[in-house]
């Protein structure tokens, strides 16, 4: 397998004829992805880094694992290094040992389609610690600004009679509602990322499975199991973004889950890359304030 370096961590590569990828060798971390032949489309954040009471963690950009709800320094725990890294057939394994004080293992399977450009990436948490923990697994990829987030909302009525609601959001306090790169529609919720301004988050429940960035024409497309009926955190969201001056981020989770000792769970994505920006799954005039990004 061909090696890389990362800012000065060591680096594995996997490539097809559609795309490359470029993974930590230490690290349950994928910071780097060349599509048809073009730039990176994720953020690269060199290492920038917080200090936590467990050494640095660093934002890196690209893909990495969570567990939700998010806390300090539960959730910054580093993940630097002492991963082993197996290869499989058209992807790898990469299992990072269980957390200091959360007692939390994290790992990812990352494979590619041979016959398309797509990767699945599985995720699993295990619980190493002696009692049971209540989280969310957390998937979070860093996009380069530039583009245009794209989240599609529920639509139609949530009962028979129409007396319920269908469309829930939160917001984070740091949030402005009538910030000018947020769009909030009927069918979707439109998130510019341009940098410049103070950060943006806002989540939901998206029933849709999916959820898109627009760079460079390139439609980057992620897919996930929505879950309907399960509790999820955050105000029950299963779908989240963030942008600030660096990136923007396409967030998913799994449900909350309560997980004894030696229990693991899981969480897949499924990542498409379409080169062009017509889709069926995009109406045609949310097309065109793509192509004007």
């Amino acid at each position: 397998m061909e090696t890389g370096d990362f800012h000065g961590w060591p680096t594995l590569f996997l490539e097809n004829r559609f795309l490359r990828l470029e993974c930590l060798a230490a690290s349950p971390r994928i910071v780097r992805l060349f599509p048809f032949g073009k730039p990176n489309l994720f953020a690269d954040l060199g290492n920038e880094f917080n200090e936590t009471p467990y050494g640095r963690f660093y934002f890196r950009g690209g893909h990495r694992l969570w567990h939700s709800p998010e806390a300090m320094p539960r959730t910054y725990i580093p993940d630097n290094e002492g991963a082993i890294v197996s290869e499989l057939p058209g992807g790898l394994r990469i299992e990072q040992p269980a957390e200091p004080w959360t007692h939390i293992a994290k790992s990812i399977e990352i494979r590619l389609n041979d016959s398309q450009p797509q990767v699945i990436v599985y995720h699993e948490l295990r619980n190493d610690g002696p009692w049971p923990v209540e989280f969310a697994p957390w998937a979070l990829t860093m996009f380069r600004l530039g583009g245009l987030g794209i989240f599609p909302l529920p639509v139609g009525n949530a009962d028979p009679e129409g007396l319920l609601p269908n469309r829930q959001l939160v917001f984070w306090p740091y949030t402005r509602i009538q910030d000018l790169r947020l769009t909030v529609r009927d069918d979707f919720i439109l998130l510019r990322a341009s940098g410049g301004l103070p950060p943006v988050k806002v989540g939901y429940f998206n029933p849709h499975g999916w959820q898109a960035y627009a760079l460079d024409d390139v439609l980057f497309i992620k897919r996930f199991d929505p879950c309907p009926g399960a509790h999820f955190p955050d105000g029950g969201c299963n779908t989240e973004t963030y942008t600030n001056h660096q990136f923007i981020e396409l967030e998913t989770l799994a449900p909350l889950v309560k997980l004894g000792p030696g229990e693991t769970v899981t969480h897949t994505e499924t990542w498409e890359l379409h080169e062009g920006l017509s889709h069926p799954l995009i109406p045609s005039d949310i097309t065109s304030l793509m192509t004007r990004n």
